[in-house]
């Protein structure tokens, strides 16, 4: 098998330790030298010295959590070709698996070019990614919180949440913080609602008499810090991503102009594909690493699973919700799809797929720089009479009936 890269090195990359393999190729046999380093600062800067002296010009690591990131930072101050692997993709011979050796393969493949790299992303994109996933997460927190503030409440037996749609809102917030003061009376809570509050007086009145104990406003107050807490960290990351967004604004705005993406979401996208294209060849590419295409999974003439592959989580979730709000935009091309393919594959493939379509638009409008351009609810419709009668004639069919379809004398349309 011929190589491509003579002077190359595999990582093994673990918590405290990473084990290099340099493979050196250049005249005769390929030989091969092992050493072990620390995953300090200092270790790894003796790693980069050392693949230096050796000559290396590519490097591979495999992916794994976030021990792999450390290393990447300090060798991409150097002259080396960065490679991350994907670990199921570059796995060994069973029963043959040790530090050196999973080093030794790394090493082996990377000079036959057998490894497929990762997208890792520049440094801003990956700054922006951090601070956009750990938004998430605190507003995961957040809900859970809420969660539990509804559980206390449940079991004082007041119906907050029956008559309330957000129980921390304007009147749900001034309710709880009655509660806590130790306010009881359902008459005095009941003038704390406010005036777009849609559920009558009297089940209001009757959801706010409850029996609540010290040991409920305890937990109410403390939840309610908690949610406190997590507001004021959400609204210092908006303002961190707000000044770090100036490389990203003009993509943003692009991106804001598909039905579904807003503002937020527009800069999760940006965050976890980044800006340039060009990484992915095709706009099917970019749907595989997301996760967002049917797997290939057939044997002997047979397809076994065709469940989404796991790929990126974070955008996944991101680009499903946006497509949920899309489905609410009225006579637009995704609601039209949502709907016809909803009949016949149900509403979760249907939301995948419009997912997709979201996805496939971000592609083009971040390559080309352009707005979307809505194809409009008669797109999917826009078939030519013959096939437009070909499939009313099979609903005919299958209805039990049989039917003749020829063109009329002035070619206008069809005859059934």
């Amino acid at each position: 098998m011929e190589v491509l890269h003579p002077r190359c090195a595999g990582l093994d990359v673990h918590k405290d330790t990473v084990v290099a393999a340099v493979r050196l190729a250049e005249a005769g046999p390929a030989r091969t030298e092992v050493r072990s380093f620390e995953t300090n600062t200092p270790g790894l800067l003796a790693l980069s010295d050392w693949l230096t002296e050796e000559g290396c010009t590519h490097v591979v690591m495999e992916a794994t959590g976030v021990y792999w990131k450390p290393v990447w930072h300090i060798l991409s101050d150097g002259d080396f070709t960065l490679i991350l692997a994907n670990a199921a993709h570059v796995k060994n011979v069973p029963g043959r698996k040790t530090d050196v050796a999973d080093a030794t393969w790394l090493a082996d493949l990377l000079a036959h070019g057998l490894i497929r790299p990762s997208f890792v992303p520049e440094e801003a994109t990956q700054e922006m990614r951090a601070l956009l996933r750990t938004r998430k997460q605190l507003v995961r927190e957040q809900g859970s919180h809420i969660q539990r503030l509804q559980k206390t409440l449940e079991d004082a037996n007041i119906k907050l949440s029956s008559v309330l749609t957000n129980i921390v809102g304007v009147s749900g917030r001034d309710i709880l913080e009655a509660l806590i003061a130790g306010e009881t009376d359902p008459d005095q809570l009941l003038t704390l609602v406010r005036r777009g509050v849609k559920a009558p007086p009297e089940k209001l009145r009757a959801s706010l008499q409850g029996r609540i104990t010290d040991r409920h406003r305890f937990l109410l107050r403390l939840h309610l810090r908690q949610i406190d807490a997590l507001d004021d960290a959400i609204a210092e990351i908006d303002a961190e991503v707000d000044r770090d967004l100036d490389p990203f604004r003009d993509a943003v705005r692009l991106l804001r102009t598909i039905p579904g993406v807003s503002d937020l979401t527009a800069q999760v996208i940006v965050s976890e594909i980044g800006t340039d294209m060009g990484r992915f060849p095709t706009a099917g590419h970019l749907i595989s690493w997301a996760g967002l295409c049917p797997r290939n999974d057939e044997s002997a003439g047979k397809r076994r699973s065709t469940r989404l592959r796991k790929g990126a989580p974070w955008l996944k979730t991101t680009l499903v919700q946006c497509a949920w709000a899309a489905t609410r935009k009225k006579a637009s091309y995704l609601q039209a799809q949502f709907q016809r393919l909803r009949q016949r594959r149900g509403p979760k493939k249907a939301i995948c797929a419009v997912a997709a379509s979201i996805l496939t638009a971000a592609y083009h409008m971040l390559r080309d720089g352009t707005f979307y351009h809505d194809l409009g609810p008669d797109h999917l419709q826009s078939n030519t009479p013959e096939a437009q009668a070909k499939k009313l004639a099979q609903k005919i069919t299958r209805l039990g009936f049989s039917c003749q379809i020829a063109p009329t004398q002035q070619a206008e349309g069809v005859s059934v």
